[in-house]
């Protein structure tokens, strides 16, 4: 092994060894002695290593060694450093420029946000290290001057290769390579950095692209992690805690163990699944306890908020932050000791991601918790865990040949030439991964789409085989340009009361599935139907019977496999298995808590409910057993496919129910059951739909149900944005949908949207085998006779569902609202500019200057606090500076804004500064409410409240 090291770091140049030293890495870390030498050798690699082990140097280093000793070769950006965020941007940029100072190498950050000068500046003198985004390479590919600094580029590091191989975005940025290669006229060595993934063999060809050859070095991350499952049961603190945070016992026993394991640790991530989880979690702990030191960070949040959490995280004045997959990535937030997971992570590889967060020091253990909330969640955390631990992860799935990225990846070629014939343009996509199968018949429909559509994007000469530039290269240039990202627009509509009062916003995607008249919803924790929608507006009236009501946030949801959910069934089985044989129960637990890994109490908590079912004569739902059960007007099949299947599985049924009664049919499903809501069909009936459906066709039948339902629509939407055949911006409420259902049937929008919901959405292939299964008898279905109440197992998905749709008192919400607001506001991060000499600024939150701050300074207090980073405030300091009288026309606004908010701070204190981190008020409406309440007071936050409702109403009503 020591030669082996020795080797590693010998192989570099002597400036190289020396900054090495300097940085005081005494010996490679297993990561870089795999890596390094295959690096060094030219060779393309796929390097998949937990976080914290060396894996970025292992890419950069070889490559900085290359670029210093050939300085004297032709200028030109020679490294793209490629990652899935901008925020991973300014870490990279951070983590090396030492490096690249060190060896005299110019770096630079080219993204959206980049300045003209900036951009200006890398026209003029290319850096050799450019770090930028999978999107931001779309936009400078076309341009004359940058297209010829990277007709040097010689390597290509594509860092989180894992998050874009599963995308459309990965699509696009695998052809946007295969550009770049015809571009530099040769090839260039691939370096793609992954967490642990299944199937890597796919990732890396897809990296690579068709034929070349691609290294997968591996590190084990196994035997450097422990997991533990808890699933705690609410005592009477708990009870207590529940009714003086208004929520219930069992979220207030999962409230206080975060509590705990957050004082234990010096520095933890609590995960949650969804936005709306992460912000409920954090309101809770605002209103149970302001002062504990733990932030909130997810993409809906500004970027100094997020920024300041990080910060705090990494100083050490923040014990934990709630989060969602915006921390999953390797955003630099210092060492961590322990990562949370709040509910089950759903996917193995979701798991080790975030676990693999924590311990980040060469011999480090990476620690996770996972916290459950009922026995489906306990079971299918337990199988996760197990799977993690041995390194069972799920496949990555590619997307195939997706037609609404390749019609802008045809844009983009004619940027490059304006005419191509149609076998050298297949030649260039075909070297791309997801494009291996594309045939020419489906090259050339996309490209007669391109020619028809009006404006064309591309002009067609099938006869000659070519395609060209249209005259039109207005609308041409737009679209290219409009649609850098393949990231779906989530567009968001206002929901408004008859008079016009703000109830709070909607997501695209619910209102594509749902937002029709006469739909009932829970937003704010009261019942809401929708009464009329109108533009980017939907109004609705209160309701009093909350019987049908949807979470706004339904569709938010990550899907548990298969394989998962069919183990928990496994485990069912056994326990009834052992049952029959006449063993005893707890002796399965026994068996079953050695071979998970946790405690007996865990494991008897999430079998309960099997044995309970067991103890009343119910048969038990298994990865064998199918049950059927009715209760009043709800038929529930419970059966452990996984979300994919079941919602496929239940989209059928819920569709030749329809058919056979005209009546439409409610269908939830989760990855343990499908529950249909109809009045007049019986589980008798659902047995034999289920009994005799592997003769139907079921791949027909399953685009015909699934292209019924919103969430088709939301994904035609979305493909037809894409493709250029809506406008980025449009309204789902301007749009006919049946219309543009009937217009695009037929064509290659139509047919790209079928295949997404079919890839994305749906699981046809398992569904077709698990129908199989039942009529060779592999798997039996089994009616339950349910008399007043549901079976124990089916009791845990109905109190999810129920759970999801809850509704709060008014009181309580209007107390829970005002508590949660005053918390937040205080967890606001800005960054305060002295307005007398502009030479202070710093990131703060309002929580830090409760008693006062003056300038560092001039020593006075006109400090205005303002929604802007501290690097953006850093930049703008020094112009508003040398242009005091008379500020440049991009600044004046601000300016304006920052001098009137720096006097109010001067007049007010603390409350002027809690008033400016309202969302959306003018300054005239932040001086109205301090006139109005001077004190920081149980009012002043009231106020706050009605003005960011006034605001909300006027963007939309702006816009």
């Amino acid at each position: 092994m020591k030669a082996e090291i020795d080797e590693v770091f010998s192989r570099f140049s002597r400036p190289v060894r020396r900054a090495i030293l300097e940085k005081g890495f005494s010996e490679p870390t297993e990561t870089q002695i795999r890596a390094i030498p295959k690096i060094l050798d030219g060779r393309n690699v796929l390097l998949m290593a937990p976080t914290g082990t060396g894996k970025t140097e292992a890419a950069i280093l070889p490559i900085l060694d290359s670029i210093f000793t050939t300085k004297g070769s032709v200028s030109g950006i020679k490294a793209l450093y490629i990652t899935p965020l901008r925020a991973l941007n300014r870490d990279m940029m951070d983590r090396l420029e030492w490096w690249c100072k060190r060896l005299d190498i110019r770096l630079a950050v080219r993204h959206g946000d980049t300045d003209v000068k900036e951009r200006a500046k890398h026209s003029l003198v290319p850096p050799k290290v450019l770090i930028t985004t999978p999107e931001t390479l779309q936009a400078i590919l076309p341009g004359s001057i940058m297209r010829r600094h990277l007709m040097s580029v010689r390597w290509v590091i594509v860092d989180e290769v894992h998050e874009l191989a599963g995308e459309k975005r990965g699509s696009q940025l695998s052809i946007a390579l295969e550009r770049l290669r015809y571009l530099t006229e040769k090839d260039f060595q691939v370096i793609g950095l992954s967490a642990t993934i299944g199937t890597p063999e796919e990732v890396a060809k897809f990296l690579v692209g068709v034929g070349r050859p691609c290294d997968v070095v591996k590190v084990p991350v196994a035997r450097s992690t422990q997991i533990q499952v808890v699933y705690p049961v609410p005592d009477k603190e708990d009870h207590e805690l529940a009714s003086a945070i208004h929520t219930y016992p069992e979220v207030a026993a999962r409230l206080r163990l975060i509590r705990e394991l957050v004082k234990q640790s010096t520095s933890s991530l609590v995960f949650t699944n969804t936005r709306t989880e992460s912000e409920a979690l954090a309101s809770r702990f605002r209103v149970w306890d302001s002062e504990f030191p733990i932030g909130v960070h997810h993409g809906s949040l500004s970027k100094p908020s997020r920024v300041r959490a990080e910060t705090l995280l990494k100083e050490g004045k923040l014990r934990g932050i709630i989060c969602t997959s915006s921390l999953e990535l390797g955003i630099d937030i210092g060492d961590l000791d322990m990562v949370i997971q709040y509910n089950s992570p759903r996917q193995v590889t979701r798991l080790l991601q975030r676990v693999g967060r924590s311990g980040h020091k060469v011999g480090g253990v990476a620690k996770g918790v996972i916290i459950t909330q009922d026995s489906d969640d306990a079971l299918e955390s337990l199988v996760i865990t197990r799977r993690a631990l041995v390194e069972d992860l799920e496949p990555v799935k590619i997307p195939r040949k997706p037609f609404d990225t390749l019609t802008h990846q045809l844009v983009g070629l004619l940027l490059h030439k304006n005419r191509w014939y149609f076998e050298d343009a297949l030649e260039i996509i075909t070297n791309s991964y997801p494009y291996v199968s594309l045939r020419k018949e489906e090259l050339v429909r996309v490209l007669q789409y391109m020619h028809e559509r009006y404006p064309r994007l591309a002009w067609v000469s099938q006869d000659n085989k070519i395609f060209a530039k249209p005259r039109n290269i207005k609308e041409f240039y737009s679209y290219y340009f409009e649609n850098l990202s393949m990231i779906p627009d989530q567009k968001q509509y206002l929901v408004l009361q008859e008079d016009g009062s703000p109830v709070g916003v909607l997501d695209e995607a619910f209102v594509a599935e749902h937002g029709e008249i006469g739909v009932k919803f829970i937003e704010g924790g009261t019942v809401w139907k929708i009464i009329q929608v109108y533009g980017d507006k939907i109004y609705v009236s209160p309701q009093e019977d909350p019987s049908g009501a949807l979470p706004s946030w339904i569709g938010d949801e990550i899907p548990v496999p298969f394989n998962i959910a069919m183990e928990v069934g496994a485990i069912r089985r056994e326990v009834e298995d052992a049952h029959k044989a006449g063993g005893d129960h707890e002796e399965t637990v026994r068996m079953l808590t050695d071979r998970y890994h946790c405690s007996h109490e865990v494991m008897w908590k999430a079998v309960s409910e099997v044995v309970e079912q067991i103890d009343k004569g119910y048969h038990v739902p298994t990865d064998r057993v199918i049950t059927v059960e009715k209760c009043q007007e709800f038929i529930v099949i419970n059966c452990c496919f996984g979300h994919l299947v079941n919602r496929t599985l239940g989209r059928i049924l819920g569709h030749m129910i329809s058919l056979k009664t005209g009546q439409s049919v409610g269908v939830h499903q989760d990855p343990y059951r499908i529950i249909l809501h109809h009045s007049s069909i019986g589980a008798d009936q659902v047995y034999s739909i289920l009994t005799n459906a592997s003769s139907q066709d079921i791949r027909g039948m399953a685009v015909e149900a699934f292209t019924k339902t919103g969430m088709f629509k939301r994904r035609l939407i979305h493909v037809a944005k894409k493709s250029g055949v809506l406008a980025k911006e449009a309204d789902l409420s301007g749009i006919s949908l049946e219309s543009l259902i009937e217009g695009l049937k037929d064509s290659v929008v139509y047919e790209e949207a079928v295949k997404t919901i079919l890839e994305m959405d749906s699981d046809v292939d398992g569904t077709i085998n698990i129908l199989r299964k039942i009529d060779r008898d592999e798997i039996q279905i089994k009616i339950l006779e349910i008399t007043d109440e549901f079976s124990p197992v089916a009791r845990v998905g109905i109190e999810e569902v129920s759970r999801k749709s809850d509704v709060v008192p008014p009181e309580r919400m209007t107390k829970i609202i005002l508590e949660s607001t005053r918390a937040r506001l205080l967890n606001e991060g800005r960054t305060a500019i002295c307005t007398s000499c502009w030479g202070y600024y710093e990131l703060l939150s309002l929580r830090d200057i409760v008693h006062g701050i003056k300038c560092t300074e001039c020593g006075l207090e006109k400090i205005a606090f303002l929604d802007k980073s501290e690097d953006d405030v850093r930049m703008l300091a020094p112009k508003i500076r040398a242009s005091k009288v008379d500020p440049p026309k991009k600044l004046r606004r601000l300016v304006s804004r920052a001098l009137k908010l720096g006097e109010l701070y001067a007049k007010y204190g603390f409350p002027a500064a809690v008033v400016s981190a309202g969302r959306g008020l003018r300054v005239s409406e932040i001086e109205e409410i301090l006139n109005n309440e001077e004190k920081y007071s149980e009012r002043l936050v009231e106020l706050i409240i009605q003005a960011e409702k006034k605001a909300l109403k006027r963007r939309y009503f702006a816009s």
